[in-house]
């Protein structure tokens, strides 16, 4: 759940240590999107890590979580062109698997350079990417393995590649955003090609047991769409599951309109991926219960519900009322909305 709380350098805070310690009760903790890169960077003031005060800025977090009974993995991060020039290296392009410009999908800039505190972001149309050439594409793959050995060594205790919500990896997989001629475009197993290639790469890094995919087979987030998401879908879950990484976490539905995830769907992952499965998008206690019982899902995760309610897991399991989050806090801002949401009083 992206906050940009980050401060100079992308680097989390003590603020931050704060936030995610409080919500250390999860069984399982995933941290919000980080960069792998600066060229992985597409929103204002969310953290990377890729250099040493990063690395250090994440220690005080997992420190923090670890101190308060958690476990918490870090969910490694590449936009590809969801991003903006004024936040690329020396004003570039944003890269992506092709020159392919997303209509109406905006990213979130620091318009007055004040800074998180400031809270003065501004949400844009995102710039024109640029075809990735091959060098490029295995440069990549080699930065999230680096950043993968860099989350252990901040004391994470695995990492989750963001392969949903029309970022890099979604944007390989997916048809109408992956136009490519080459190994890396066309046929499925082309396009599922930088997937596998990420998902080994940092398997061998830091152990397949400590790392996680999250996927997002329906949604059409940031104008990834593929048209075929069940073949699609069901072929990467086969691809992971031989590999065989921890879990696939799957982005059921996080917006009002989105299509429901056809129970035919969840039972073919579960044929295709042994590991274990993770549900995330709207669940309720109840739909969470229906998920557990009837074997589709290991694990139910919550993100805008556990942003406002820190004790979350005591909430659910007492039928306690919740609290709602403040939208207009969700990015940027100081500790009002962030870590000042009340525990039950209990």
């Amino acid at each position: 759940m992206t906050r940009s709380r980050a401060t100079t350098g992308d680097v989390a805070t003590n603020t931050m240590a704060t936030y995610y310690s409080q919500r250390a009760t999860a069984g399982l903790l995933i941290s919000e999107g980080t960069q792998i890169s600066p060229q992985g960077q597409g929103y204002a003031w969310t953290p990377g890590i890729y250099s040493p005060e990063q690395i250090t800025g994440w220690q005080k977090v997992t420190d923090a979580v670890h101190a308060a009974g958690g476990r918490i993995f870090a969910q490694l991060w590449h936009v590809g062109r969801v991003s903006h020039t004024s936040l690329q290296p020396n004003g570039a392009a944003p890269v992506s698997p092709s020159a392919i410009l997303a209509e109406g999908v905006k990213v979130f800039v620091d318009a007055q350079g004040l800074g998180p505190a400031g809270g003065a972001g501004e949400m844009i149309q995102h710039s024109m990417p640029r075809e990735l050439s091959i060098p490029e594409i295995k440069a990549i793959i080699q930065e999230y393995a680096q950043a993968a050995r860099n989350a252990i060594a901040a004391g994470f205790d695995g990492v989750e590649l963001h392969g949903a919500n029309g970022y890099l990896i979604e944007q390989f997989i997916d048809s109408q955003t992956n136009q490519r001629s080459d190994e890396y475009g066309g046929s499925l197993q082309n396009r599922l090609r930088f997937l596998r290639e990420v998902a080994t790469a940092v398997a061998d890094a830091v152990g397949k047991e400590r790392v996680g995919v999250r996927q997002a087979p329906l949604t059409t987030l940031m104008g990834a769409i593929d048209d075929n998401p069940e073949e699609t879908y069901i072929a990467a879950a086969r691809i992971l599951n031989e590999i065989g990484v921890a879990y696939i976490h799957i982005a059921e539905a996080d917006w009002d309109n989105a299509p429901v995830m056809p129970v035919a769907f969840k039972e073919a992952y579960r044929k295709a991926f042994s590991g274990t499965l993770i549900y995330a998008g709207k669940y309720t206690t109840e739909r969470a219960e229906e998920a557990l019982s009837k074997g589709w899902a290991d694990l139910i995760a919550f993100g805008r519900p556990f942003i406002a309610n820190p004790d979350l897991p005591y909430r659910l399991q007492h039928q306690l009322p919740l609290n709602q989050p403040d939208r207009t806090r969700f990015f940027g801002g100081t500790t009002v909305g962030y870590t000042d949401y009340p525990f039950y009083n209990h």
